[in-house]
């Protein structure tokens, strides 16, 4: 009888731990995620109020229809925490890298969790044309 419930304790002891290490991996797979959806939702509110900015005219405080009239207006003009010496945004869900192609304004945004690869963190870009208020997401982990 005693070895039946040592047995019975032994296998429960192991369920238990089994049980626990999923119960952990499915909890870091929710906070990768919510963090990527965060950074995502993050870079669409940029993409929204790079917009107002792009084309509000230039005696207003805005981009006269241009992204190159000054990226540092642009980070400032989005709020947050702005450092104008990289042209990067921050808040708790991550960081945001302003840049400028043309027409063409790019934003990528670095998450605090670690991303799908388990090495680098989450990270995802958007690129809003200006002219034709085209945007593009690529979640790149």
């Amino acid at each position: 009888m005693r070895t039946q419930q040592i047995l019975l304790i032994v296998l429960s002891i192991i369920i238990v731990g089994i049980a626990v290490s999923v119960g952990i991996t499915m909890f870091n797979a929710q906070a990768t995620n919510a963090n990527k959806q965060a950074i995502i939702s993050d870079m669409n509110y940029f993409a929204a109020r790079a917009l107002v900015f792009y084309k509000r005219p230039t005696t207003h405080g805005g981009g006269g229809n241009s992204w190159t009239s000054d990226v540092d207006n642009l980070g400032m003009w989005l709020g947050f925490e702005y450092d104008d010496s990289n042209d990067e945004l921050s808040n708790e869900n991550g960081s945001y890298t302003l840049s400028v192609n043309d027409d063409v304004l790019t934003i990528t945004g670095i998450g605090t969790k670690k991303g799908n690869d388990s090495s680098t963190s989450v990270k995802a870009t958007l690129q809003l044309t200006g002219s034709t208020s085209n945007v593009n997401t690529t979640i790149v982990n």
